[in-house]
């Protein structure tokens, strides 16, 4: 286990003083890939966004390592695609320098170099509404790289792509978690993405269950986490999780208060 780089200690948010995270716990330390899998509106972006400052907690504490820094890749869906950028534009905005000032030559050929590496270099002229969905996807993960971060965070990398697409994100993230990486995404893509994660956090307005994904998909947390009951085989070592057909009640663990 690596040194902590961020925990959440009884974290609740609101929006117009509703409720819509509530008694969040979970930690993220080095090395660390971790998928925060749950349904749509369950609060997911919400942790993001009280991790990166921008929505103020309503009750508990973040711990943040101090100095860590943040690389952000937003979803897809939330990005002014019509907005008049280049590849190169949007990656250079993100880098902290005085205004007017031009970008210093070596961090120029470290720009190149890391669209390179993410496949993209011969892309950096072209508008960025003239991509593909991953080719998006990379143009912002080297906006966000690019900044050196500590913690890479994304909000479903794979919402709104094709199926070969998801795969090139999640190889392309399995890549740099290998070099080093910390990473922390969201997803309520299962099969498709959570199940290959090394840890995933189980979640709806709470933490449900926290672990390996061989260990959390159980048909128990899953019903808790998505509302319905679920059904989970194996496959070549992996869990595959199928919706149920027919609606039964949950099974209550032992010891676990109604």
């Amino acid at each position: 286990m690596g040194k902590q780089l961020v925990r959440f200690e009884h974290v609740g948010c609101s929006y117009g003083g509703v409720p819509v995270i509530d008694d969040v716990e979970f930690t993220v330390s080095e090395h660390d890939f971790v998928g925060i899998v749950g349904p749509s509106g369950s609060g997911k972006t919400t942790v993001l966004r009280s991790l990166l400052g921008t929505l103020p907690v309503t009750y508990g504490q973040i711990h943040r390592r101090p100095d860590l820094r943040f690389g952000f890749v937003p979803q897809v869906e939330a990005v002014d695609w019509s907005f008049p950028a280049t590849v190169r534009d949007v990656v250079t905005m993100s880098v902290d320098r005085p205004r007017f000032r031009r970008l210093d030559p070596t961090l120029i050929t470290e720009i190149g170099d890391l669209l390179d590496r993410l496949g993209i270099g011969g892309l950096s002229g072209r508008h960025i509404r003239e991509l593909s969905g991953g080719q998006q996807q990379r143009v912002f993960l080297a906006r966000a790289l690019v900044q050196q971060p500590d913690l890479l965070v994304l909000d479903e990398p794979a919402g709104g792509v094709d199926v070969a697409t998801r795969h090139e994100i999640l190889h392309l993230l399995a890549d740099l978690h290998q070099a080093g990486m910390s990473i922390l995404l969201t997803t309520h893509d299962i099969n498709g993405l959570a199940a290959h994660l090394p840890r995933l956090v189980c979640f709806n307005r709470t933490v449900i269950a926290d672990g390996p994904p061989t260990q959390v998909l159980h048909p128990y947390v899953l019903e808790r986490t998505y509302g319905a009951p679920m059904d989970v085989l194996q496959h070549g070592g992996m869990p595959v999780v199928l919706e149920h057909r027919e609606h039964r009640p949950a099974q209550r663990i032992a010891g676990e208060s109604s």
